[in-house]
């Protein structure tokens, strides 16, 4: 037996109609509320992406699944595995010619640090290098470090990303200089991008501004400028990657945050890239929210147990429950659906219910709702049945 009851949700601030929700079209939007102007981009691929927790994934897309050169946003996924790998805390020696040809961290073509051979550096310093300015050399030092070369870098590279279960995305090298087989998608960059969000110690890296790292064992430093001019111009700005190349164009990764929407905007071969990403943010943060419809634990509810020493066990969410809606979304409603009776024993975590929040017929978001403690069986299930019995009425023996 289960029973269904409908709560309405307290929302005095939405507005009457669901608008068609993720409806896609070329380029291709999820609806948001009237005021918000759908972008024009500059880009031969672009992507805006809600990264948020419950998320609604693509917001806005133009050639979403083209396979393009990525230049230097390839280092998002550089950092990734790097981090995944490696203590931040790791010293790395940069390698000398006598290694095999290891050499090949110093003097790498592009964006440099100029990493000299033989020089320490952590790997925290050298990706500090890498994301703010570019460095082409710290890319290579942290992946002959992690891998033992370029190539068996690039390997692990291409298998983080196959976990991800990126199909228009494969790595060469870790710096993203051109190569032939080397390519990604908007799709599949904004994926990677959202991954490296979630590492607390990689946004950090991402969102800095301006650092520094040592001159080796010589004193002084080198200044490290973060290329992503959107961090001092853009309200909510948290991170992102710069990248050119002759081949790609302008490529550009950047993401932002506010009230907790969490917005990743990505374009490839864009001569506008700023421009570009900025309209992508504003169309975010002006057409859609992120709603908190439970905190964790708020969904508490007492569910009868029937052959246990106790007669009823307190079920909840365990987690809190975020949506991302359009912002002229309509009325939400919740409907529980918990169990009359849980037979013992009963052991905590497990599901007694399941709620499920609608908007005009369509499910948005659920959430299973679990026991907090153990409920254990007793001996005699006569004596069992009658205490449960007393519940009921809310008497005790």
């Amino acid at each position: 037996m289960q029973r269904k009851a409908t709560i309405r949700h307290n929302a005095a601030r939405l507005a009457c109609v669901l608008l068609a929700f993720l409806t896609f079209a070329l380029p291709s939007a999820a609806t948001p509320a009237a005021t918000a102007r759908l972008p024009s981009v500059s880009a031969r691929g672009a992507v805006l992406y809600d990264a948020s927790e419950g998320g609604a994934g693509v917001l806005w897309e133009k050639n979403a699944h083209a396979r393009m050169p990525m230049a230097s946003t390839t280092k998002i996924m550089t950092a990734l595995v790097a981090i995944e790998s490696l203590p931040l805390t790791t010293a790395i020696q940069i390698p000398a010619a006598a290694g095999g040809g290891a050499a090949a961290a110093v003097g790498v073509e592009g964006s440099s640090v100029y990493l000299r051979e033989g020089e320490k550096q952590t790997l925290e310093a050298l990706l500090y290098a890498m994301m703010l300015e570019s460095a082409n050399d710290a890319a290579t030092a942290i992946a002959i470090a992690v891998a033992g070369s370029v190539e068996a870098f690039a390997e692990l590279m291409n298998r983080r990303a196959a976990d991800m279960g990126l199909g228009d995305t494969h790595f060469v090298n870790p710096h993203g200089l051109d190569a032939p087989e080397h390519f990604t998608s908007a799709y599949d960059l904004a994926l990677i991008a959202s991954e490296a969000l979630k590492n607390p110690e990689l946004r950090k890296i991402a969102g800095t501004y301006r650092s520094s790292m040592p001159l080796g064992d010589e004193s002084g430093a080198r200044l490290l400028i973060n290329h992503n001019r959107l961090l001092r111009s853009y309200p909510g700005a948290i991170g992102g990657k710069t990248g050119f190349t002759k081949k790609s164009g302008r490529c550009l990764v950047s993401a932002a945050e506010r009230d907790g929407l969490r917005l990743v905007a990505v374009t490839l071969s864009a001569p506008d890239d700023w421009k570009d990403h900025e309209c992508l943010l504003d169309y975010g943060f002006a057409g859609f929210e992120n709603i908190v419809l439970a905190d964790a634990n708020e969904l508490e509810y007492a569910v009868s147990v029937s052959g246990g020493e106790q007669g009823t066990v307190l079920a909840a969410n365990t987690s809190a429950v975020r949506v991302t809606l359009p912002r002229s979304h309509g009325e939400i409603t919740a409907e529980n659906e918990l169990s009359d009776i849980a037979v013992a024993p009963v052991s905590r975590g497990d599901a007694l219910g399941r709620v499920r929040w609608m908007c005009d017929g369509t499910e948005i978001a659920s959430t299973d709702v679990c026991a907090e403690y153990d409920a254990a069986a007793v001996k005699n299930k006569k004596f069992s049945l009658w205490r449960w019995f007393l519940s009921l009425f809310g008497l005790k023996i």
